[in-house]
């Protein structure tokens, strides 16, 4: 059975999009198939893997808006041996406008992966930043969600409202759904500011913390603008390096 992680925070800045492209990337390295949904309408994802979302026929905007359209039909491959992509662009946020008034509009999008159910290991979505119809959809998807928080001031907030939506959509639409783990990133064990806040991480989730911590690294800021991920941007790089460890520590759940 695959697994579905959603990664999820509405606060943006806080490495999303950078951790669904880069563990996606690691996991596909490490021999997993695996399929990439952007579900931010920023297209973020798509960008950063290479697409041009300017130049898309159909995106998953096509998929969300059309019940009759399965996922496979807008499915990409990225170039990376092992790793597709399910691309998103700025129509995709018109979706959330155009599902207000339909009914069941929170299952619009799990129904449509049941043509590739058994095609790839792993599923990764990215989120946009807010609690949306858009998130909802990909909450009522997925199995897992990962939880990327920065080492940083303010870090914690707005995590009391994520996780109500986390826990209301648990009991009343995808009973499966578990935190699979928080992400700290940003992490610079230099500063007492890091060290500080990913004390207060590890003390309010205990053991849903994972041992790897994305530590300040330029080469993830660059990457993004060569339409690359950082194992082949900057192969030798900490964020390489701890993209990989995370791929490791993912998959020890299997």
């Amino acid at each position: 059975m695959n697994r579905i992680i959603a990664i999820a925070n509405q606060k943006g800045g806080c490495g999303k999009t950078t951790t669904a492209v880069n563990l996606a990337t690691a996991l596909a390295n490490l021999n997993r198939k695996v399929l990439l949904i952007d579900l931010d309408p920023q297209g973020n994802a798509s960008i950063h893997i290479g697409i041009k979302i300017y130049d898309l026929e159909r995106s998953i905007y096509d998929v969300l808006v059309d019940p009759e359209r399965m996922i496979k039909s807008v499915i990409m491959p990225t170039g990376i041996n092992g790793l597709d992509i399910a691309p998103a662009n700025i129509e995709l946020s018109g979706a959330e406008i155009e599902l207000v008034n339909v009914i069941g509009r929170e299952s619009a999008f799990k129904d449509s992966l049941d043509d590739i159910d058994k095609e790839y290991d792993y599923i990764l979505i990215d989120c946009p930043p807010s609690l949306g119809l858009l998130t909802l959809n990909a909450l009522n998807t997925a199995h897992e969600v990962i939880i990327p928080v920065q080492t940083e001031y303010f870090a914690l907030e707005g995590m009391r409202k994520l996780l109500k939506t986390i826990d209301v959509v648990t009991k009343r639409l995808n009973h499966n759904l578990i935190i699979a783990g928080i992400l700290p990133t940003m992490y610079d064990a230099r500063t007492k500011l890091s060290e500080e806040i990913l004390k207060r991480i590890k003390e309010h989730f205990k053991d849903k913390v994972y041992k790897t911590r994305i530590r300040k690294n330029i080469r993830l800021a660059e990457a993004p603008s060569f339409g690359v991920s950082i194992e082949k941007y900057a192969p030798h790089s900490f964020g390489a390096q701890d993209y990989h460890k995370l791929a490791e520590e993912v998959i020890s759940y299997e």
